[in-house]
C-alpha cells in the first residue's frame, strides 16, 4: 500500500531527467509567439531563412536565432519546423518568375551586379536570388558609389563581361548622377548599365505599410537617415548592432516583389536582363 499523499510529488518533478527532452514539432508560421531557451528571448517570428528563424519582442527588437535551438510555446518544449507546402500548378519564385526544377548550381557567368552595400544586396538576393542563381550571376559590393570607379577597372568590363551597377538615390544633381556620367564616358562605358533608384537609402524602396507606416519618416540632412529613421521610429540607434537589427526587423517583413516600390523592382529587372543578354 502507498500513502496517496505522494503521488503527486512537486519535489519529484523537479529532478533532472535523463535521456532527451521530448519535442513536439511545431511548423513555422508568422507571428507565431516562442520563447529561446537559452536566453529566454520571447517574441514573435518575423522570418526564416537560410537555417535561423527571426523573432521580433514586444519592443520591436528583432533578434536570429539557429533553427534548430530549443524554443518553448506557454512553457511547453518544442521544435520549430519549416512547413512543406507544395502549391498547385507552377511555383513562383519571390521576383514573380517561375520557379525551375532542383537542378546542380550553374557555373558563375563572367557578367556581374554590382550593388552599393550589405543591405542592398541582401535585399537584392531575397528577392531576386533564385533568378540570379539559375542563370549564374553574382552580386559584388562596391562599399559605397565612391568606389564604383576602382572596382570597374579591376573587373574589366567588355563585349562578353558586363557590369549592371544598382546605385542609391540616383536623381539629377546628386553625388551619384555625376559619378554615374563620369563611368558612362570612360573607357568601360559601352560595357557597364547604371541604373539606380530614387530613394536615399535601400530601406525606403520597401513600401512604408510593410512595416506599419503610411510614409518613410522625413530625416533633416544633418542627421545620419539610417539613425534618424530609427529615432523617428522609437527604435534604439545607437549602436552598430541596432541598425543590423532594424534593418533585419525591416527586411523580414519583404515577402516577395509585391513588397516593393516598383521603382527599385524595375531597375533590378533590368539588370539581370543587361548581364544575361548573349
Amino acid at each position: 500500500m502507498f500513502d496517496s499523499r505522494y503521488d503527486n510529488d512537486p519535489v519529484a518533478r523537479l529532478r533532472p531527467r535523463r535521456g532527451p527532452v521530448q519535442r513536439r514539432e511545431v511548423p513555422l508560421a508568422r507571428g507565431l509567439v516562442v520563447e529561446h531557451t537559452e536566453s529566454e528571448w520571447c517574441g514573435a517570428v518575423v522570418g526564416a531563412r537560410e537555417g535561423l528563424v527571426q523573432l521580433e519582442d514586444f519592443r520591436g527588437r528583432v533578434r536570429a536565432f539557429p533553427l534548430h535551438d530549443g524554443f518553448l510555446i506557454d512553457g511547453e518544449p518544442v521544435r520549430l519546423v519549416v512547413p512543406q507546402r507544395r502549391p498547385a500548378g507552377r511555383q513562383r519564385t519571390a521576383s514573380g518568375s517561375f520557379a525551375v526544377e532542383p537542378r546542380r548550381a550553374r557555373t558563375a557567368m563572367p557578367s556581374r551586379i554590382f550593388v552599393e552595400g550589405r543591405h542592398d544586396a541582401e535585399l537584392v538576393e531575397q528577392v531576386w536570388g533564385d533568378d540570379l542563381r539559375a542563370e549564374g550571376v553574382v552580386v559584388e559590393l562596391l562599399q559605397g558609389a565612391d568606389n564604383l570607379a576602382e572596382a570597374l577597372a579591376e573587373f574589366g568590363p567588355g563585349p562578353q563581361r558586363r557590369a549592371g551597377v544598382l546605385l542609391d538615390h540616383l536623381v539629377a544633381g546628386s553625388k551619384e548622377s555625376r559619378i554615374a556620367r563620369a563611368v558612362e564616358r570612360g573607357p568601360h562605358g559601352a560595357h557597364v548599365l547604371i541604373v539606380g533608384h530614387p530613394f536615399v537609402d535601400i530601406w525606403q524602396a520597401v513600401k512604408p505599410e510593410r512595416v506599419g507606416l503610411r510614409a518613410w519618416p522625413s530625416i533633416p540632412r544633418e542627421v545620419e537617415w539610417k539613425t534618424g529613421i530609427c529615432r523617428a521610429l522609437g527604435w534604439p540607434a545607437e549602436e552598430p548592432a541596432d541598425i543590423a537589427d532594424a534593418w533585419a526587423r525591416i527586411r523580414g517583413r519583404v515577402r516577395h516583389f509585391r513588397d516593393l516600390e516598383p521603382e527599385l523592382v524595375g531597375r533590378v529587372e533590368h539588370l539581370i536582363d543587361f548581364v544575361t543578354v548573349g
